[in-house]
């Protein structure tokens, strides 16, 4: 079984699917963590984001694995500050470039193999088009900030409740407006509004979908 969600930052899409994979039976990968592990590799390795072929290069060549909110890349890992805001600005470009989305893409079937849920922002449309059951979560901008804040309070990261709001809006916007794989639910995709949704109340809705209920 594949089970697909997708949504804008902090959409829920992480939590929810975690806890999903769970009660399925199903290994969970976050997508997102691979771009986000390709762009932090970047800046390390002092390639610019706008530089698509260096970039494109370097998702080609990198190997990476997903264990729930951990990422390696290459057998290193990654997890710790994969979220900080240094690389806010980045992120959406090298998510924009097709080389990288291609590389990634290719990975990412490959871990499914054996069936998975999978969150991100074009599973259901572009990674796996044929997926059993698609979900699409939306949010609005206040309630992704607050979801934001708690979950780097949890890691014990430094909050900027306002550079995050800067961020979520960023993404969204561009993630949506960019030509390859856009932000967007697919057309046959489950349409879910979490903002009076608590994680159990969406969980429970993907897991009566996804068994038959």
């Amino acid at each position: 079984m594949i089970v697909t969600i997708d949504g804008g930052v902090a959409s829920g899409k992480s939590a929810v699917g975690k806890r999903v994979a769970e009660k399925l039976g199903l290994p969970f990968i976050d997508s997102g963590l691979m771009y986000r592990a390709v762009t932090r590799l970047a800046a390390q390795r002092g390639i610019d984001p706008h530089d698509s072929e260096a970039v494109t290069e370097l998702a080609e060549s990198t190997r990476m694995r997903i264990e729930g909110e951990r990422v390696w890349a290459d057998g290193i890992e990654l997890t710790h500050g994969i979220y900080d805001t240094d690389y806010a600005d980045a992120l959406p470009v090298v998510s924009a470039i097709p080389g990288v989305r291609k590389a990634l893409v290719e990975q990412q079937r490959q871990m499914a193999e054996s069936g998975v849920v999978m969150a991100g922002r074009d599973i259901g449309t572009v990674v796996f088009p044929d997926a059993d059951h698609k979900f699409f979560l939306v949010a609005s901008v206040d309630e992704k900030v607050r979801r934001r804040a708690a979950q780097f309070e949890r890691r014990g990261e430094r909050v900027d409740e306002e550079a995050m709001r800067r961020e979520v809006e960023v993404r969204d916007r561009v993630d949506s407006e960019r030509p390859v794989a856009p932000l967007k639910p697919a057309g046959d995709a489950t349409i879910i509004d979490t903002d009076n949704l608590d994680l159990d109340e969406v969980v429970e809705r993907i897991v009566d979908r996804a068994r038959g209920r």
